[in-house]
Order: C-alpha cells, then structure tokens, then sequence
C-alpha cells in the first residue's frame, strides 16, 4: 500500500470504503479487549490460589492496555470510538453469554482458546491492512504473555485427573463453534468488513477459495492450541 507522509493518515484512507472498514475492525477489536478485561476479572474469583488471582489479574490489565491506542487510532481516523464499538456489542456479549465458564478450568481454556481464535482471525485480516494498522492490530492480539501460565496450569490439572481432559475438550470444541456462528454474524451484518475482505482496485483482496483456505488455517491452530493444553481438537 502507498505509504504516508509522516504525521498523516496513508492515502489508502481516502477511500471511504476502506476507512469505514478499518474503523469497524477497530471498533470490534477495541470492544473484544474490554469484554476480554471483564471477564477474566470475574474470573478472578474462580482461582483457587492468590498466585492464580494475581496471574489472571494481570491477563485482564494487559487487555485493558491495548484499548486506548485503538481508541487513539478511530479518533485519528475522525470516527467516535464509542460509536465505532457499539454495532459489536450485541455479538460478542452474546458470545460471552452462551460459553461462560462453569469453573477455573473452563475459564482458562476459553482464555487460551476462544480468545486465540478471534486473535488469529484478526492477524488473517491485518495482512490486507496499511502498515501501520496492521502492527496496531497485531501488537493489539499478541497473547505470548499469557499462554505459559494456562498451558502449565491445564496440563498439571489433566496429570491429575484424567476425565477432566474429556470435558475440556468437548469444552474447547464448543467455545469454536459458538465463535464462529457470532463470528458469521458480525461479517453478515456489516458491509464495511465484508468489502474489506473483498479488496478493491489498488488492494488485495480474498475470493471463495482464498476464505476457505483462511478458515482452514484458523481451524488448524486452533487444533494446535488444543494440542499445547493437551486436548484433543
């Protein structure tokens, strides 16, 4: 994409079409980093140990930090990022609402898996971003930090008992299936996302077998996260 002047937007964003997008995408995930927030502070008080309190506790400080430079990035683009959140509340609170976790177990898969999935979702749409928006989007998914204290704490817990190892899994199996059907929905109900997607006259774009082929990818490491927690796909 055609690069920028120092200190102005790239003049990819002339594009209506193409700003609206980005604002949409930045809106989703700006909403997706404060119900991520809340829920991992509720799930707080399903640790069974001060250490895991404060481990979970950090997770949902990290995602509360990347809400304010996504913020700063919609305001820059002259959109409200309030406005911008709000057509994705409705799905993702529903998301929350059908896979709420019945005990700590649950809560870290779905922190290690339902959250890895939109990550990496998200990654598949920066590569069709200006530079700058993609490393936004990027550093705004990076979930590195966290993945060694849930894979330790999963595993040490399936050592220990076995049959919890069965319902994790079915458990993992169904935080995907939910993830995609809202995933779906979000894409259906907004235009802006969907032309992204779609690409223009001076950007790359994806055809049915390029979307395919982007859902294998996001099938398969989610089968690779399932595998580091030792579940099975």
């Amino acid at each position: 994409m055609t690069a920028s002047v120092p200190g102005e937007l790239p003049v990819v964003f002339e594009d209506p079409v193409y700003r609206d997008a980005v604002v949409d995408l930045l809106g989703a995930i700006a909403y997706g980093e404060i119900s991520a927030f809340e829920r991992l502070a509720e799930d707080g008080k399903l640790a069974p140990t001060l250490e895991d309190k404060v481990e979970i506790a950090g997770m949902a400080t990290v995602q509360f930090s990347r809400v304010g430079p996504l913020h700063d990035r919609i305001r820059a683009l002259g959109a409200d990022p309030f406005a911008a959140m709000a057509p994705f509340r409705e799905a993702l609170d529903l998301f929350h609402e059908h896979t709420a976790p019945s005990d700590w177990y649950e809560s870290l898969v779905k922190a290690f898996v339902g959250d890895g999935l939109a990550d990496d979702f998200y990654r598949e749409i920066a590569a069709y971003l200006d530079p700058d928006t993609r490393d936004l989007v990027v550093a705004s998914v990076d979930d590195a930090a966290s993945s060694a204290f849930v894979v330790d704490r999963v595993r040490a817990a399936i050592a220990a008992d076995h049959r919890l190892g069965g319902r994790l899994a079915l458990w993992g199996r169904r935080l995907m299936g939910e993830a995609l059907t809202q995933a779906q929905r979000v894409a259906a109900d907004r235009d802006a996302l969907s032309a992204l997607l779609a690409g223009g006259v001076d950007r790359p774009g994806l055809d049915l077998a390029a979307i395919g082929r982007m859902f294998t990818r996001l099938t398969d490491r989610h089968a690779e996260r399932m595998a580091e927690l030792g579940l099975s796909a």
